[in-house]
């Protein structure tokens, strides 16, 4: 599958079942954990699940505007060349990242041997049990969790947008 398949199908089927309650951080660095869950493609029936960390931070270095940094996710692992062409891809597809440090960091990847909906309740539960508010909880297709991953982080930029707007203005407003 390449990497417009894999695009579009991760789009078709992703999921955030439990998005991420705390609001990223507006001034530092901000980790984001996940737990992402995935139908098994070897063992039907049983659940892939991979936990994770991606951590939003500015770059050492000026970047200019809508070019952000992926790194853990094995794009170039998956899709041979794509590294340097997946900002383009994306900015095709009216997807812009801020211009920062996106790295991802798997913590594991496990197999559990039931369905995905059995699963599904037994993460909701527990993170909701731990009172849990900044890991999200992302089900998605196994052989494009990449762009599942991408599109739970976009989804919490989006959803931070409002609140880091208003303290930036806070910020000015001060000095």
């Amino acid at each position: 599958m390449d990497i417009h398949d894999s695009w579009e199908k991760a789009l078709k089927v992703t999921e955030i079942i439990r998005p991420r309650i705390q609001p990223l951080q507006t001034f530092a660095s901000t980790q984001i954990p996940y737990v992402f869950l995935a139908e098994s493609a070897v063992n039907h029936g049983d659940t892939v699940v991979r936990k994770g960390e991606v951590t939003v931070d500015k770059p050492s270095i000026i970047l200019p505007p809508n070019l952000p940094q992926f790194e853990g996710f094995e794009f170039d692992q998956k899709f041979s060349g794509v590294e340097d062409y997946l900002t383009t891809f994306l900015m095709v597809r009216g997807i812009r990242f801020p211009s920062m440090k996106y790295e991802n960091k798997i913590e594991s990847l496990d197999l559990r041997e039931e369905k995905l909906s059995k699963s599904i309740g037994f993460f909701s539960q527990t993170l909701q049990q731990q009172e849990n508010v900044s890991t999200g909880l992302v089900i998605g297709p196994e052989d494009c969790w990449q762009f599942s991953i991408l599109i739970f982080i976009c989804g919490q930029i989006t959803r931070s947008a409002e609140g880091d707007i208003r303290k930036l203005f806070d910020r000015f407003n001060q000095t």
